[in-house]
C-alpha cells in the first residue's frame, strides 16, 4: 500500500479530523459533552479504564496548556494529540486519540493523562514544548508504507522487551526520547545514569532487562505524510530480577523489585527506516491490568 493509494482512498481529510478534535476539545473545556458530535456507540477510556462520556477529566478540567502536537490518519479516521490539561492548578501531560466514523462523528476516545501528583514515579522538571522534527512532512519519495512504519515502531518494543543489547529496530543518529515531559536520552542531568546516552547506545547496553513484557501492543494511528506512528500498550515488570549483567559484563541491580505495570501512549517519528524522535506518556496501573480496548462491553456514552 503506497502513499498515493492512502491519499486516494482516505474517507477523511486531515482538516476534517482536526475539526473533530477541536470540537472534542471545545466540549471538554466547556465540561459540556453535548457540544461535540458523537456516534451512536462511543468507546471512551481514561487511563485505561472505560468511562461514560462526562466522567473523569470532564468534571475536573479547568484549562489546557499551550503544547499542541496533533497528527492524523485520514485512511482510518484517527486523530491524535499530545498536550497538557489543567486541573485545580496542576498541569498534566496528556495524549489523546479519537476515532471518527464515516459521518464525522466521534466513535472512540482514548486518553492518557499523567497526573504526577498521583504517580509514585515523578519525572523532574517536565517541559512540554514544540519539537519541529515531529511537525515536519516527509518528502513524498521518502515516505514508507504504514505497514513498514508499524514494523519499525513494533521493533522498538521488541528491543525494549527483556533488553539484552540486541536491536530489533533502527535508530537515527539524532534520536531523542521525551517521557512524561522529560528528555530521557542525551540528558546527563536525569536521575538515571543511562539517560546520558543516546537512543541506540542505551539499548546496546542491555539496561532495560527488567522489562519482562511489552504487552497489548496496538498501533491504531499512522500519519504516513509525517512518518508518525501512535502506539499503546503495557510494560510489565515481574519484579523478580535482582541483579543482572549488562552487555559489557557490568553487573547492576534492578530498580524494580515488585510486580508493576505501565500503561503507555507513545509516538514515533520515523525517517528513512530509523526512529528519529519518541514522545511518550505513561502511568502506573495495577500489575498485568487488561485493556478495555480488548473488551466487548463498554460504559455507556
Amino acid at each position: 500500500m503506497n502513499a498515493a493509494f492512502n491519499a486516494i482512498s482516505a474517507p477523511h481529510s486531515r482538516e476534517s479530523l482536526y475539526a473533530a478534535l477541536d470540537s472534542w476539545l471545545d466540549a471538554l473545556l466547556s465540561r459540556d459533552p453535548s457540544r461535540a458530535r458523537w456516534a451512536p456507540v462511543v468507546r471512551n477510556s481514561e487511563n485505561n479504564v472505560a468511562l461514560a462520556i462526562g466522567d473523569g477529566l470532564w468534571a475536573t478540567i479547568t484549562g489546557r496548556g499551550d503544547y499542541d502536537l496533533r497528527f492524523a490518519d485520514p485512511l482510518t479516521g484517527q486523530v491524535g494529540l499530545f498536550t497538557t490539561f489543567i486541573e485545580s492548578g496542576d498541569e498534566s501531560g496528556a495524549a489523546v486519540r479519537l476515532g471518527v466514523d464515516a459521518t464525522g462523528a466521534i466513535s472512540e476516545v482514548e486518553l492518557v493523562i499523567v497526573r504526577q501528583v498521583d504517580e509514585a514515579l515523578k519525572f523532574p522538571n517536565p517541559r512540554f514544548y514544540t519539537k519541529p522534527v515531529l511537525e515536519g512532512i516527509i518528502p513524498a519519495g521518502e515516505r514508507m508504507t504504514r505497514e513498514r512504519l508499524i514494523s519499525v515502531a513494533n521493533g522498538y518494543f521488541a528491543t525494549l522487551e527483556q533488553n539484552d543489547g540486541q536491536l530489533f529496530t533502527a535508530f537515527h543518529p539524532d534520536c531523542n526520547r521525551v517521557e512524561n515531559g522529560t528528555q530521557t536520552t542525551n540528558n546527563p542531568d536525569f536521575m538515571l545514569p543511562i539517560a546520558k546516552l543516546g537512543c541506540e547506545e542505551q539499548f546496546r547496553t542491555g539496561w532495560y532487562r527488567y522489562d519482562d513484557r511489552l504487552r497489548g501492543r496496538r498501533f491504531p494511528l499512522v500519519d504516513v505524510e509525517r512518518g508518525l506512528v501512535m502506539a499503546h500498550g503495557f510494560i510489565d515488570h515481574r519484579g523478580g530480577l535482582t541483579d543482572y549483567a549488562l552487555a559489557d559484563g557490568t553487573r547492576v541491580e534492578s530498580h524494580i523489585r515488585r510486580p508493576h505495570s505501565f500503561y503507555l501512549s507513545e509516538l514515533f517519528r520515523i525517517e528513512q527506516g530509523a526512529i528519529r524522535q519518541i514522545e511518550a506518556n505513561f502511568i502506573t496501573v495495577p500489575y498485568h491490568m487488561p485493556s478495555p480496548w480488548d473488551a466487548p462491553h463498554w460504559a455507556a456514552a
